[in-house]
């Protein structure tokens, strides 16, 4: 065999054995930074990416003439003092805005992507008559794909906003808990239970309504506002400890503030102690109420469009307190806690209350202006883009 020497290559072939011999050698330095810089690398991508999210909560409403994605005549869920087209409400304009973040676009609602992403999971919404009030928006919002079975317990002794609905297509369970103070809660008024009697929250303690049963469920919205204005008793191991709007010079008078705090306190690590709730835990912020010229029981109308109040605001830094506090300790545990923000864009929407539409009192014989629930459809059907919104950033992961 004859061998060649490396005079016998010519010109190109030298070059280019030259040319891979440099690549060879370049290529081994970069491998090894990359070995050791490629975590660091990644980490500061996703830390750009988390800057670069959009706050979909801070925005303003846009004129949308298209309206909502269903009518209050196709959707049976609708309790009657929701249904303000069905009350007698004749203005459709209230239906025809959507919410606009700052910085981005937020997606109509998916009602087929929704049901894939809770395919086989549970989801409950905890609160009181306004927390009943999203989760019939967001019934409505999926009844255009999936059609759900009735599964509430006809023995409850709760009110009518504890339901359990099930869509078999899906293998996905919805349920609401009415628990209007999260805590344990008690009438002491001996006068007997009226709108405006007094209660006994037993602080510590989370309610049974929905604490016995939440420890399996996948999703959890929880929330509570108005019922805190009444006057009530608070008690710390069964011992009576202050009190709100109670008229008792022998108790400490406290700002409902206060309960407000220890109840979400209480619902958020009572989740966290559970052994086999995984679940992610959505804390839905303060809905605020548009009365004027008087509340509910004395003559008050949805006519308000002043900012933001001190209570409004006052009530949502205690919430946002407590779900920081929860995130911090719920992150050693494997557990996500959400912020829900629906304060800001629903100050804006007096006009989204059913007022005169709405509530009739059966002890009085009257129709009550209702400045505190929402329309349906109307603006609270935001609330469940949000979600949507969230749950889609939680569940599927970029990286």
């Amino acid at each position: 065999m004859k061998v060649l020497s490396p005079s016998c290559y010519d010109t190109p072939n030298r070059l280019l054995l030259m040319s891979l011999i440099i690549i060879s050698l370049t290529l081994v330095p970069l491998s090894l930074v990359f070995k050791s810089s490629g975590s660091q690398l990644l980490s500061s991508i996703k830390s750009i990416a988390r800057q670069r999210e959009c706050n979909i909560f801070t925005g303003d409403w846009v004129p949308y003439p298209r309206g909502p994605n269903y009518t209050s005549e196709q959707c049976p869920f609708i309790v009657p003092h929701n249904n303000c087209i069905r009350s007698g409400r004749s203005d459709r304009q209230f239906m025809k805005w959507r919410w606009r973040p700052k910085d981005c676009e937020l997606p109509l609602f998916d009602a087929v992507q929704f049901l894939e992403l809770v395919r086989g999971k549970s989801m409950a919404f905890i609160g009181d008559s306004v927390g009943w009030n999203q989760a019939q928006s967001l019934l409505c919002l999926l009844m255009s794909v999936s059609y759900p079975e009735n599964r509430s317990q006809s023995n409850t002794t709760s009110r009518a906003y504890s339901t359990r609905w099930f869509y078999p297509d899906h293998a996905f369970t919805l349920a609401s808990f009415w628990s209007p103070f999260l805590v344990k809660a008690r009438d002491s008024d001996p006068n007997g239970p009226s709108l405006d009697s007094t209660m006994n929250l037993y602080l510590d303690q989370p309610s049974e309504e929905w604490a016995t049963q939440i420890e399996d469920f996948d999703f959890v919205i929880i929330s509570a506002g108005h019922w805190f204005f009444r006057p009530l008793m608070y008690y710390i191991d069964e011992q009576l400890v202050s009190c709100h709007k109670c008229r008792n010079k022998t108790v400490t008078s406290v700002t409902h503030y206060y309960g407000y705090s220890m109840a979400f306190r209480t619902a958020l690590s009572y989740l966290q102690s559970l052994e086999n709730y995984k679940g992610i835990t959505f804390l839905r912020t303060f809905s605020p109420s548009h009365f004027e010229n008087g509340e509910w029981n004395s003559g008050g109308d949805c006519l308000r469009t002043r900012p933001l109040e001190g209570y409004t605001l006052e009530f949502y830094k205690a919430q946002i307190r407590e779900l920081e506090k929860a995130k911090r300790e719920g992150k050693s545990k494997g557990l996500k806690f959400e912020l829900l923000a629906a304060t800001e864009a629903m100050l804006l929407r007096p006009d989204g209350h059913p007022s005169r539409f709405g509530y009739t009192s059966q002890e009085k014989n009257m129709t009550v202006n209702d400045c505190v629930h929402w329309c349906l459809p109307g603006p609270i059907d935001t609330w469940n883009e949000f979600l949507l919104y969230i749950m889609k950033k939680e569940t599927v992961k970029p990286f």
